[in-house]
């Protein structure tokens, strides 16, 4: 669909949202005041006088906006790790291991976006199905070509959805195929600051709704010539970074093998560390890794889903937030099957259970326990909408005056949806409901920056 253009608008709705870590807010029958720009002016509670006369204001202008009966108004999904030219793989060959489901299967089908037509039609589907799927954020890795990351680019902000796009670089010819790899690391670093060039100059772009994005494949597939290029880019744009991170046994070991210290140490080292780096997976990081993250700022994007295929370890997430690292949550299309955050939501409090129980049933119970390892529902919420936002450093996730009105509507009387909310329940149960029950048949209306950008047909068929 066209996106329905920003207007100054006012929402009344039951709204959900967690502004604090593990801990639900339910804004019931709430006034939501948005400008023309999508921040949030104000909000006030839906049985105050003042709501009722803003309310009767907008409805006479024809700005008000409501929702039927047992429709719930979240905060957007943020996706902090989706690799875009991957998009047709979904679902296949994730019985390899990861080098092997690279080499045979990834880096042929990213070869083929030197075809930008072939690009231009994959990615208008991954946007449209993201947005369907209530992700009004997402963190892109694209491909090597410049051309077809600026496709993306262009279908993003012409779909209007908020996207952090990086065109990947990866030269080292010990790792990357011939037939898929940047020429040298000063043509990698060229491409990348044309990139860069490119979305900051989009007509249209003036709020930032795209952001360029730094983005060196993992340590294996680089050259050190090329992660030096890349930490001085950083060090000259300001960008966000976005890498592969200890994500599993091979990889990590592969760096410990080629520096003698870890992932995250040599990443520091080549200064691509900062407050708006995203590493994603980080299985295997330790205690001193953490440390040296949380020093920088950055943030983790944690995948459960496609950890279960390629990390050979379970992510210890709330040992993660207990030291104070910023984590949120990955689809990792297509290293994980399904590109909803929802599901990956609750596939990240299924992961903590299995991680403090333990698996091993040979073992006795004390034996094979994580103890303190395990996180709700509401937890997981918090980590796919202002955990994400807040690892991106970005205004979103909340519906909190001052921040970006990203918002999906959850519909409760879905057809063809497992989805049941009994009459009066509290808050909390709502959002434990939509955690672990809630797909893409419930999302039926996606809303970024006050723009209406996707309406799921509810015609009957």
């Amino acid at each position: 669909m066209t996106p329905l253009p920003a207007a100054p608008r006012a929402f009344l709705a039951d709204a959900l949202h967690a502004p604090t870590r593990g801990q639900i807010e339910y804004l019931k029958g709430a006034l939501i005041v948005v400008g023309a720009d999508g921040t949030i002016a104000a909000i006030h509670a839906g049985e105050s006088a003042q709501a009722a006369t803003l309310a009767a204001r907008h409805r006479a202008a024809g700005t008000l906006v409501t929702f039927p009966p047992r429709h719930y108004l979240l905060p957007g999904l943020v996706d902090l790790h989706v690799h875009a030219p991957q998009w047709p793989q979904l679902g296949l060959a994730l019985d390899l291991p990861l080098e092997d489901w690279l080499q045979t299967c990834t880096f042929p089908l990213e070869a083929r976006y030197a075809d930008s037509t072939y690009a231009e039609t994959v990615y208008e589907s991954l946007v449209d199905s993201l947005l369907a799927n209530g992700t009004t954020t997402a963190l892109y890795f694209a491909s090597i070509h410049l051309a077809a990351t600026q496709k993306l680019a262009d279908i993003c902000l012409r779909r209007s959805q908020r996207a952090l796009i990086g065109r990947v670089a990866m030269d080292n010819p010990d790792e990357c195929p011939d037939f898929y790899r940047d020429a040298s690391a000063a043509a990698a670093e060229a491409d990348t600051r044309a990139f860069i060039r490119y979305v900051r100059s989009m007509s249209g772009n003036d709020t930032g709704l795209i952001l360029p994005v730094i983005t060196p494949r993992f340590i294996p597939s680089c050259t050190d010539d090329l992660l030096s290029r890349l930490g001085q880019v950083l060090r000259d744009t300001g960008c966000h970074v976005q890498t592969h991170c200890s994500e599993s046994d091979w990889a990590h070991a592969f760096v410990l093998d080629r520096y003698g210290i870890s992932d995250t140490r040599a990443l520091e080292r080549f200064g691509l560390l900062s407050r708006h780096t995203i590493l994603a997976h980080g299985n295997f990081i330790g205690d001193a890794d953490i440390a040296t993250i949380v020093q920088h700022g950055s943030g983790i994007a944690h995948c459960p889903l496609s950890n279960v295929y390629f990390s050979d370890a379970v992510f210890p997430l709330r040992r993660m937030l207990q030291r104070g690292v910023h984590v949120g949550l990955g689809t990792d299309i297509a290293g994980g099957a399904s590109p909803s955050i929802l599901e990956n939501a609750r596939h990240a409090v299924i992961a903590s259970r299995s991680l403090e129980a333990g698996v091993d049933p040979n073992l006795s119970r004390t034996q094979r326990r994580s103890p303190d390892s395990r996180i709700d529902a509401p937890t997981a919420f918090w980590l796919a909408t202002a955990g994400g936002g807040e690892a991106l450093d970005l205004p979103i996730g909340l519906f909190r005056v001052g921040y970006q009105f990203d918002a999906v509507l959850i519909d409760a009387d879905s057809r063809d949806s497992n989805l049941s909310v009994d009459a009066g329940a509290a808050g909390e149960q709502i959002l434990q409901k939509i955690v672990y029950n809630g797909a893409r048949a419930n999302v039926r209306e996606t809303w970024v920056a006050n723009r209406l950008v996707h309406l799921r047909d509810t015609a009957p068929r």
